[in-house]
């Protein structure tokens, strides 16, 4: 297996220049949107903490990589491998003295490089869904050569990233999964691609590549194994053209209004969509992340408010990387400079209503949205933490004015249905409890042994009213970033997914890294940010007041610096060191029956792949990461799914690095040698049936 680790090292947190140019427009290259002077959260955390794990553990020594990783013989795809390979006396050793929380008990994969998906020894795999493959009724089969946007419109999208499953009642058996598509690699989708002279055929399938699907899927309950289910009558494509109703207290706003809907009240598509989550009711949330990259010509817009917005989220002057300006006058700002301010929401749609109207909610902000992560508060109000996921910018919840009302009746979801249109936007700002004096850099811990302290939740705007001066209400939902800004706000290691505990409460957060940290005219380190040049990332656990998510103050503490265990910077809970797996650029995370919290990374800046890891929450395995399985080539893992006798993992963007293209890829995966590479979700299960990790 060739060494990767050349083709990425130069760019931040491990990616390729691929990755950088499609997924986000090449954001880390350009200088970083936040220019406000408000302090920064991130990896203060980090390095110091993890002096206080020295403590505990003597010699370091990774448990994963005394694991093998194996090929699974007979396979029937390239994509399947095991890390089957024999325990070795360190992890015997390692068992003996210290077995696993429930949920986590199984053999830790060995960081690699191998083209496939690896997954635990002991576990079985197999391809659910891919790139391509028909879902609605009249769709064809996947034919690279063969590809339109109409058939594209009735397939499976591309780059699939956060997944939902739901039950469905009648239907033994069966699940509704719901995957968004965050973003298109026109250079491993068409052969010949000519990234200076796309065709309209091929911006239209791109169009139709983003988006969501729903599909339904089928389940063998003595197994894991899952098949999706084409031409159901619940399956349905939501695209870059499907009509959108705009709702919330920004809906109609001036700033949102263009040529094609004087009312700003009806967007065609979605773009960019990245974390999401599902709502008590049984919704589904998916945000828009990095939607500045779509939009050519910002440096023609003329409105000074217009254009100051702009420049606060990251457009580029110039035409746009896929130039789809050419084809819809929409992308051109030039020409409709608000089209831009109807993308970058919280959307929220009905699975079990494929002829519902999505809808793109203002209530919750306009900012590169990463999650969508609901609790209800003790009176039962619905509360969203959300992730703005750029260098140095902020988290954010939104609590609801409304309670929920209970039951599946007419009144019930109508009533439902407006719970996250009204209520307080609010912004984070974290605080330190050790003096200045005490943080210098280093990761060294002050004089208290500990990095924590202590936070508010500035609010923002709540309905028609702002609490920004000199902002209105609809300029702050419209341009959060900057009411943000005004408010104080604390600067954070890109915030990515969310996760609140559904056995304590306390809300963790995917802080994937931050390479500018402590730069010359960047932000310095604060006791909420340690770690200078922040490269893996960590992750930050946030406890509301009373444990109520209504309220306005908060303690926060570090969880998990991330790195090698090795590095006297990292941290994994206080958990002896020489017994948990490398870690790198968390990103999307979930929790299991357990309360074990499961983390996807994105960007591995370690030389290895990317992978899901498992790590305990509470208990005297506090901290124990675990690996349970490793992507392919160029591969993120996306959108983990943990439940008792299955993991979902949805693998984006395959064969994503530099010098990739059709005619030369750099991954053979999922199909083998001579297919085309193609995103694609993923099942694992215990090859005797027994639960995960127990």
């Amino acid at each position: 297996m060739r060494n990767l680790l050349p083709l990425i090292s130069s760019h931040p947190g491990g990616r390729s220049a691929l990755t950088c140019r499609y997924r986000c427009g090449d954001a880390c290259f350009h200088e970083t949107p936040n220019t406000s002077g408000n302090a920064y959260v991130g990896d203060v955390i980090a390095a110091a903490a993890s002096r206080r794990s020295l403590l505990r553990a003597g010699a370091v020594m990774t448990v994963a990589a005394a694991t093998g990783a194996v090929a699974i013989e007979g396979a029937p795809q390239a994509s399947a491998a095991s890390a089957d390979a024999p325990a070795t006396a360190a992890t015997a050793t390692a068992a003996k003295h210290n077995k696993a929380a429930r949920g986590l008990r199984f053999s830790p994969v060995a960081p690699n490089t191998e083209d496939t998906v690896v997954v635990a020894e002991g576990h079985d795999q197999n391809v659910v869904l891919r790139w391509g493959d028909p879902i609605l009724r009249g769709a064809p089969a996947f034919d690279p050569a063969k590809q339109s946007a109409k058939a594209q419109a009735g397939q499976f999208g591309y780059n699939n990233d956060y997944m939902a499953v739901l039950d469905v009642p009648g239907e033994r058996d069966h699940q509704l999964l719901v995957v968004n598509h965050e973003y298109t690699d026109e250079v491993l989708m068409f052969a010949g691609y000519d990234p200076e002279n796309p065709t309209r055929e091929q911006a239209e399938i791109a169009w139709a590549a983003h988006g969501l699907s729903v599909v339904m899927t089928a389940e063998e309950r003595r197994l894991g194994r899952l098949t999706a289910v084409p031409r159901h009558h619940l399956n349905r494509r939501i695209t870059a053209t499907t009509p959108f109703e705009v709702s919330g207290p920004a809906a109609g706003s001036e700033l949102l209004r263009t040529s094609a809907d004087r009312s700003g009240k009806r967007v065609l598509g979605t773009l960019n969509n990245c974390g999401g989550g599902i709502t008590p009711w049984g919704t589904v949330l998916s945000g828009e992340e990095n939607f500045n990259q779509y939009f050519a010509n910002p440096d023609k817009v003329t409105d000074p408010t217009v254009k100051a917005g702009l420049k606060r989220y990251g457009f580029v002057d110039g035409a746009s990387e896929r130039k789809w300006e050419r084809f819809d006058d929409r992308f051109d700002l030039a020409k409709e400079p608000n089209e831009a301010h109807r993308f970058g929401w919280v959307i929220e749609i009905d699975p079990f209503d494929p002829d519902s109207t999505p809808r793109k909610l203002t209530a919750l902000g306009r900012f590169k949205h990463e999650a969508a992560e609901p609790r209800l508060t003790t009176d039962g109000r619905p509360v969203l933490y959300m992730g703005d996921d750029e260098k140095f910018d902020y988290f954010y919840k939104f609590v609801s004015a409304k309670r929920m009302m209970k039951g599946n009746s007419r009144t019930a979801r109508e009533h439902n249905r407006t719970l996250l249109d009204e209520g307080t936007l609010y912004v984070a700002k974290f605080t330190g409890d050790s003096p200045s004096a005490e943080i210098d850099g280093s990761g060294k811990l002050p004089k208290d042994g500990e990095f924590d302290g202590a936070g508010e939740w500035i609010p923002l705007a709540c309905g028609d009213r702002s609490f920004v001066e000199g902002m209105t209400a609809e300029e702050v939902y419209v341009f959060t970033r900057l009411a943000a800004d005004k408010a104080g706000a604390t600067k954070m290691d890109r915030p990515e997914d969310v996760e609140p505990s559904p056995r304590t409460g306390r809300v963790y957060i995917a802080l994937t890294n931050n390479t500018d940290r402590g730069k010359e005219g960047k932000a310095a380190v604060d006791e909420a940010n340690p770690r200078n040049a922040n490269k893996h990332g960590q992750i930050l656990e946030l406890t509301e007041r009373w444990n109520n998510p209504g309220s306005t103050r908060f303690n926060w503490r570090l969880f998990l610096v991330c790195g090698d265990p090795e590095d006297p910077s990292t941290y994994f809970g206080g958990f002896p060191k020489d017994q948990v797996s490398p870690i790198s650029c968390p990103d999307n995370i979930t929790f299991d029956a357990h309360g074990n919290l499961w983390i996807s990374t994105d960007g591995n800046a370690l030389g290895n792949h990317d992978g899901l890891f498992g790590v305990a929450t509470a208990g005297s395995r506090r901290g124990q990461v675990k690996q349970f399985l490793t992507v392919p080539n160029g591969a993120e893992t996306c959108g983990p799914i943990v439940h008792e006798r299955r993991v979902l993992v949805a693998v984006q963007h395959p064969g994503e690095l530099d010098g990739a293209s059709v005619e030369k890829p750099a991954s053979t995966w999922p199909d083998g040698p001579g297919k085309l590479t193609r995103p694609s979700v993923v099942s694992v299960w215990r090859r005797d049936g027994g639960d995960i990790g127990a």
